[in-house]
């Protein structure tokens, strides 16, 4: 039973649909895990063994799986809305809220018979770098239990590299996917915006925001995106273009040949702030895709440098629009409600109790950004760097297919280290943010361990907007030739558990 929770997604998958192992041992196997270690890991908010053994039966039951994933489990990121499970966001305002309706990623899911576990820890609102701001507590690094596994999406990483699920779904609004999976050693792919549905995923910032697939192997991201991707009526912001052919993309790039792949290395993605070891395995990286056959060449988008300020002001600035249905009126928390308080002096003391830090300074900084006379200096400059960067971006691609650069700019730190010190928090999605600023497609691939520290690196490719096959491609052909010089997988170095 044990040796069910190593296997990748793909091969789980094989293996149910061949009737080698039921279901039933697949879900019991993830659950006793999450039973065992999570304690110590914190990846979880919500465990749903009834639902999900109930979903796994039913996967046993039918005559045909419902999709090439049929059977496999999953942790689903708790932004996500489910019928059958509280939604929280990490937050103490939405505790024990049940939505009404299920997200679209959700109901996919479901439809496709992965057998979702429960609901993983986050930052509030998706508000941190850390997985520290969660309101129910830190999750832990699987690699390090003393520090961070990312953020906001710790919980979904956490539990991929602590082998609690095979696959798991986050959200990415400044590196919330990349980011986590880059520090836990798994991959993590952020969608073209747009690429997948942001229905019933609670929102922090509306023009940023992007749900994509978590996993342990580039091809199982693969398969996970195909399940999840395509046009949804029900968002306003959603693509209506067929899912790029990320699947067949990855199994080409498993052959490891990159023979007339144009790669761009970023200039603006080096220097000062950078850790040695980190800087080390990104060079060991491009020598690598160098060697199998890409022409690598120095891309520079001078623009980038300031991507993290002009994030800073628009994300803030649409979390405050956005969090302002939380009034308590309409969802979870409310207090004072005696009869003695006015309804605005409810929503103030409830949104006061509610709030962690974090979400608070947002707001005001969104608030202060977006009042009048600050508009046109502040959030109005944000948008036209925003600009700025997407041309950047538009002819960084006329000379490369992708682009690529460390996914952080250093390894997994301390829990509690930078929490008194925003700036120096806000500085783990230096590489990640312009992709969201942008809206084309980035990945987080595994680039082995620092030699410092001995914590997981990553390597972030990008890709065009709706070329997410690309990523696919080039990240499976270097994940191959990683794990070949390396003699296996990163993930089975984790330390281990008491499995």
């Amino acid at each position: 039973m044990t040796d069910l929770i190593k296997l990748t997604a793909a091969e789980l998958a094989e293996k149910v649909q061949k009737r080698e192992v039921s279901a039933v041992e697949v879900a019991q196997a993830h659950l006793d895990r999450i039973a065992k270690i999570d304690e110590h890991v914190h990846a979880f908010l919500h465990v749903d063994a009834e639902g999900a053994l109930a979903a796994a039966r039913a996967v046993d039951e039918a005559q045909t799986p419902a999709s090439p994933l049929a059977g496999v489990p999953l942790a689903l990121k708790d932004v996500l809305t489910t019928t059958d499970m509280p939604t929280t966001a990490g937050s103490r305002t939405l505790e024990g809220w049940v939505p009404p309706y299920d997200a679209t990623v959700t109901r996919k899911l479901r439809e496709a018979g992965v057998v979702i576990l429960g609901k993983t820890n986050m930052d509030e609102f998706a508000m941190g770098s850390s997985t520290e701001n969660s309101a129910y507590g830190p999750t832990h690094n699987p690699w390090d239990h003393s520090r961070i596994p990312g953020g906001s999406g710790g919980g979904s990483s956490a539990s991929l590299a602590a082998f609690e699920a095979p696959l798991a779904i986050g959200t990415d609004t400044g590196g919330s996917i990349r980011q986590p999976g880059a520090v836990t050693g798994t991959v993590g792919v952020k969608p073209t915006y747009g690429g997948v549905s942001r229905y019933g995923l609670i929102a922090f910032s509306s023009s940023l925001d992007q749900a994509g697939p978590c996993a342990r192997t580039v091809l199982d991201a693969a398969l996970l995106h195909e399940v999840i991707g395509g046009y949804d009526p029900m968002d306003s912001t959603s693509i209506n273009a067929p899912v790029p052919p990320v699947v067949a993309a990855a199994r080409e790039g498993m052959k490891g040949d990159l023979k007339g792949v144009r790669v761009g290395v970023v200039k603006e993605f080096a220097g000062d702030g950078y850790q040695p070891g980190v800087t080390r395995s990104f060079e060991a990286a491009v020598a690598q895709l160098r060697a199998l056959g890409a022409e690598v060449v120095e891309v520079s988008c001078p623009a980038f440098t300031l991507a993290l300020p002009a994030y800073y002001l628009i994300a803030p600035s649409e979390c405050s629009s956005n969090l302002a249905r939380f009034d308590a009126m309409r969802y979870g928390l409310r207090v004072s409600d005696d009869g003695t308080h006015s309804a605005e002096e409810v929503m103030s003391l409830t949104r006061e109790k509610g709030f962690g830090p974090e979400v608070k300074r947002r707001i005001i900084l969104g608030t202060y950004a977006l009042s009048s006379g600050y508009y046109d200096a502040y959030y109005g400059s944000a948008q036209k760097v925003r600009t700025l960067i997407s041309r950047d971006f538009d002819a960084a691609f006329e000379k490369v297919d992708v682009l690529v650069s460390p996914t952080t700019p250093t390894t997994a730190f301390k829990i509690g280290e930078r929490v008194d010190d925003p700036m120096a928090m806000y500085l783990a999605d230096l590489c990640t943010i312009p992709s969201n600023l942008s809206g084309n497609a980035a990945m987080s691939v595994p680039s082995g361990l620092s030699d410092e520290d001995g914590l997981p690196v990553g390597l972030q490719i990008m890709a065009p907007s709706l070329a997410d096959d690309r990523l696919y491609r080039v990240g499976a052909a270097y994940e191959v030739a990683r794990n070949d010089a390396a003699g296996g997988s990163l993930i089975h170095q984790v330390p281990d558990m008491g499995a």
